[in-house]
């Protein structure tokens, strides 16, 4: 079976988005992507009270700076397409606030008749922790459980109940209802993360880092799976933040997913060999518009598919 492929929306700041994320998620669909993704990054800090990722020294990139919000991105996709599922990759869920959090996506998997896919992620910036007000930072591995806890209540059966640290819904009744159960995605690496997906969430949400380190947390996951008595499947979306450019890239010391349409090819051949369910390729940072990022979009798809992907 193909894996299915996926594309980033564009947030970023070159593009216009109220006539680019429609033209993009059309252009997709038309395409044949499975999918559409959006990220989250809420903030740009000047000066940064830590480095990207939170190691020191490492500079933020400037595409960073202007970044539109997950959610409202979706829900222009959503209005212009009939077939492609809408993901995030990720959202930081501890930045929201966990009932609305939970109502905006019901709302907007009720919309679209069923396509929303919930990626969470816990984020590292101090900063953008510090503007959300939700939570401190220290916290957010018990702010997501509680979010999982209260997107799942706020779905299901009416009336909804919830008792928890920071929300209480004592007996209410909650709409709009969701299409179907919408699958939640967690990104994770660390074996606390892992636990957690394997014990409350549907799939996985790695970033393309290189074949080798996919494929080694993969097994690692299906392992703990297996050890934890788990018998749903775990459902995949490798995230591909792609650096694409019209020539080549010639030399060494080439990243995986960087150079020319052929490269992030066989990137893609080689990490769809993992046997992943999904890759999700992101190549908006480089091009200078949406004409530019449908034409790549098109040329990365047919020449993906023609490989065997």
């Amino acid at each position: 079976m193909a894996t299915r492929l996926g594309l980033g929306l564009p947030q970023n700041r070159q593009y216009d988005l109220g006539k680019d994320v429609p033209d993009v998620a059309r252009t997709a669909e038309q395409i044949g992507y499975d999918s559409l993704w959006v990220y989250e990054r809420a903030l740009f800090p000047e000066p940064a009270a830590q480095g990207l990722y939170g190691i020191e020294g490492l500079p933020w990139p400037d595409f960073y700076r202007s970044v539109a919000e997950p959610l409202v991105t979706l829900a222009l996709a959503a209005a212009v397409t009939e077939r492609v599922q809408l993901g995030s990759s990720v959202l930081v869920a501890p930045l929201h606030q966990p009932f609305q959090l939970a109502r905006s996506l019901a709302t907007l998997d009720a919309a679209s008749g069923g396509r929303v896919i919930a990626g969470f992620g816990t984020g590292w910036s101090l900063d953008e922790y510090a503007a959300s007000g939700i939570r401190p930072i220290a916290e957010r591995g018990k702010v997501l459980d509680e979010i999982i806890q209260v997107c799942r209540a706020v779905w299901g059966p009416d009336p909804v109940h919830h008792d928890g640290r920071i929300s209480r819904i004592d007996s209410a009744v909650v709409g709009p209802k969701p299409a179907r159960p919408i699958p939640i995605m967690l990104a994770a690496s660390n074996k606390k993360a892992l636990t957690r997906l394997v014990d409350h969430a549907d799939g996985w949400l790695p970033v393309g880092m290189g074949v080798e380190q996919i494929a080694a947390q993969w097994q690692e996951l299906q392992d703990l799976a297996a050890e934890r008595g788990r018998k749903e499947p775990i459902r995949t979306a490798l995230r591909v933040n792609a650096m694409y450019s019209a020539k080549a890239f010639d030399g060494e010391g080439r990243q995986p997913f960087q150079g020319d349409a052929d490269q992030i090819v066989e990137d893609l051949v080689a990490h769809a060999a993992i046997g992943l369910d999904e890759i999700l390729v992101d190549l908006q940072i480089t091009p200078r518009d949406a004409q530019e990022l449908k034409d790549v979009a098109a040329e990365v798809y047919e020449k993906a598919r023609a490989a065997g992907v």
